[in-house]
């Protein structure tokens, strides 16, 4: 049985030495994990502008601009995710929760002090990494 793949936006929201990450909720799949804001890409729609509607709508951020960062083909028992993760500095608001879900800023070498789901862990040992050049 083929699963169903999943193409999300992802969005790597970051001022200065922090990243903004928020909490899944706990009737969502990888409940209560932290996760880097996103969500997904609709038909019809590219990367860029699913991720520009997604940060909107879950933290009220207007994204100027976004360079792509990585990508990532994660399979979960009960799904298939593809990750199309964007790094986002220029934007434009004053990122928060916007649907009521816990969130924060971090500083990029704290991130491995906070659960993600497992297919996101490729992205903080990147951000690791690059935060020690």
């Amino acid at each position: 049985m083929t699963q169903k793949i999943v193409h999300v936006a992802v969005g790597i929201i970051k001022q200065q030495s922090q990243i903004f990450i928020c909490k899944r909720s706990a009737k969502q799949h990888q409940g209560n994990k932290w996760e880097f804001p996103g969500g997904k890409v609709e038909v019809g729609e590219t990367v860029t502008q699913a991720l520009a509607r997604e940060l909107k709508e879950e933290i009220n951020i207007e994204v100027v601009s976004s360079e792509a960062f990585h990508q990532i083909h994660h399979d979960y028992p009960d799904k298939s995710v593809y990750l199309d993760i964007h790094l986002v500095e220029n934007f434009k608001g004053e990122a928060v929760g916007h649907e009521g879900q816990e969130s924060c800023w971090v500083e990029i070498q704290d991130l491995n002090k906070y659960e993600f789901p497992e297919a996101n862990k490729v992205i903080v040992e990147k951000l690791l990494k690059l935060n020690h050049i």
